[in-house]
This record gives structure tokens, sequence and C-alpha cells, in this order.
């Protein structure tokens, strides 16, 4: 299936891809992570078609904020492609960004895709690197590659657990012997967070935000548990009244927003809980060892480790850079072909 290290990397930089629903990472060969930028497109309308206008941090800040005829998107929802045609423009943008273009050949591809993501899913992701220009694709599931970004030792014969709470997606899943042994992905992760904030703000405060600000309050006083003193930070925020129509300033505190974000952290718990009483008896012992390693931006929010290490009753630890953790196990993988080969499909 594989050659020796030399038949890949000849004339291209060979890339791994994380391709997530709110932002791409690229791992070069060789150089480690060379792009961190939002998975975004603009397209503008031409002579009445949709041509590509802008790409990553340039299209995100155009989110809400467009002309008739500029539409910001982003490709990606729930971790797989919503739109084919703009995901196909911006992983090829991407590439060309961090390319050598004085190569004679395509890159050697690998790219992550959900554990829970379907077959079409999963050829729609294989086909857009494909038609994006590279000459080999591989695909690694997403849990498998953020353990090994973590660190974990997921090629002995001990059971390790992941939870890496992306954009779109939150993907639990305990691994062993360099397989998958149970995986479960739950389609909550930062959005959902974000929808959350947006419905609760217009429910008790009549107050209507974009996904720009939600994302701004999350990250501020974003916590999945109540603050000691009933309050916790304060954060000023600006939206439209819903009842007059006019601009309105308001200040919410850390205890609403934990408030708002209940239902999202009790899907990613109950996700955990569902992945520990599903796995075999002798990688639980393993488990209750070692504890549960979280990865992904949703796994900085704030208290979400005490949260889970309460509702489980074992040892949970976020994972060092956990933002990269995916990427930079995608690129491990990219780095050590051989070794890790059997995490490594195509789909058909």
């Amino acid at each position: 299936m594989f050659g020796l290290g030399k038949l890949f990397g000849m004339m291209s930089e060979d890339m791994a891809i994380d391709l997530g629903t709110a932002n791409t990472l690229v791992y070069v060969k060789s150089k480690g992570v060379v792009l961190d930028e939002p998975s975004v497109v603009a397209m503008r309308q031409e002579r009445g078609m949709m041509v590509p206008y802008a790409f990553g941090n340039d299209a995100k800040l155009m989110l809400g904020r467009t002309p008739e005829k500029i539409e910001a998107i982003r490709p990606l929802k729930d971790g797989v492609i919503a739109d084919f045609r703009a995901a196909e423009e911006m992983i090829k943008y991407f590439i060309h960004r961090v390319h050598n273009r004085r190569s004679f050949t395509g890159p050697l591809i690998v790219i992550c895709v959900p554990a829970g993501s379907t077959p079409v899913e999963r050829r729609a992701i294989q086909q857009s690197a494909e038609n994006a220009g590279a000459r080999d694709v591989w695909l690694i599931e997403e849990p498998m590659a953020a353990a090994i970004g973590a660190g974990l030792p997921v090629t002995e014969p001990t059971g390790s657990m992941i939870v890496d709470i992306g954009g779109g997606t939150t993907e639990v899943a305990v691994l062993s012997l360099s397989g998958i042994v149970y995986a479960r992905s739950a389609r909550v992760g930062g959005d959902k967070m974000d929808e959350a904030i947006i419905n609760y703000i217009r429910r008790y405060h009549n107050l209507l935000i974009g996904e720009a600000t939600a994302e701004r309050i999350k990250k501020e006083i974003g916590s999945a548990a109540s603050p000691a003193d009933g309050q916790g930070k304060l954060m000023e925020i600006k939206g439209r009244d819903l009842m007059n129509g006019v601009p309105k300033e308001l200040v919410l505190s850390e205890a609403q927003i934990a408030e708002a974000l209940l239902d999202p952290v009790n899907q990613i718990i109950e996700a955990v809980k569902v992945a520990l009483e599903s796995t075999p008896p002798e990688l639980s012992s393993d488990i209750v060892d070692k504890g549960i390693v979280m990865s992904g931006g949703g796994s900085l929010l704030k208290y979400l480790d005490v949260v889970v290490s309460q509702a489980t009753g074992l040892p949970v630890f976020v994972a060092e850079d956990a933002l990269k953790c995916v990427a930079v196990g995608t690129g491990k993988v990219l780095e050590q072909i051989d070794t890790f080969k059997h995490v490594l499909f195509k789909q058909d």
C-alpha cells in the first residue's frame, strides 16, 4: 500500500489538512502547521454565476456584512461538506497558499473526516481534495488524529479515551492498538454553543446578535458551570432590539452564559457517558487509571473539564495546544506514514 518515504515526498510538499467546520489547519511535511484560517468562503455574483471572492480570515470579516452580490458562507456544517463547490474552492486556495509551485507533481494529502460521517460525506471530502490538485488522498478519522496529536499511546495494547470538541461535532472515541474500539460523533460543538447564546439573548433580552458576537461572548465569558459568586465576569454587548428595531447595548454575566450553554454542555457529557458505557471492561480499567483527554477549541470552554470530571467520576485533562491537536496528529501520521499506515484509508 505504501512505499518508502522517498516515494511520497520527492517533488512536492506533502500536507495534512484538518478540514474543520470553524477553522482549517494545514500541516506541511517537515515544516509543521503553516496555515490556520477560518473555514469561510465569500462568493461574488458575476454574469449570473457565483465565483470565489475571498477566503479564510478575509472572508470571515464579511460574515453578516455583505452587500447583495456577495455571499459569505461556511462550506462545512457539522464537520461535513454542506456546499461542495465552495469547499472545493477553499481547499484549492489553501493548498495553493502553502504548496511549492516549482514542484512537478501535486501533493500527497492526508485529510481528516469525522468518525460519524457517512461514506457519501467521506467521498465528498476525498473528491474535493483530489479535484483541488492532490496526486493522492488518504483519510484519517478525527478522533484518531486528535489522540495522536495529544500524545496518547494509540499503538499500544492499552485503552485511551479522547473527546475532541470541534466547531461542528464532538468526537468521543476509545482507542487501542492503532484502532478505534468505540467512536461516537455527536453533532454538537462550538457552533451549537454560539447558537445557544444567540437564542438565550433573544429569548430573555429581546436582543438579536450575530454569530461573530456570540463567538466573542463564548470566548470571553463562556463557562460550563456557574461561577461561585453567582455572577462572574461581565461583558457589554451590542445588538438589535427586537421590540423597536434600534441598536441597543446590554451587560451580560458569566452566570447567564453558563445557563445559556447548559444544553450543549449536557449533550457533550451524554456522549462521553454513552462511550464509557460501551467500552469493554479491560479498556475501562485503563481509562480509570489514565483519565479522559479533551482536545479541540470547545475543550477550552471554562470549567468544561471540571464538569465532565464531576459527571463521570474520572480525571479529565485538556491536551496541550488543544486547538491544533487534530492537525498535529494528522501531521505526525504524514511524517511517519509507514508506522501509522493502519489508521489511513480511502473511501471507494
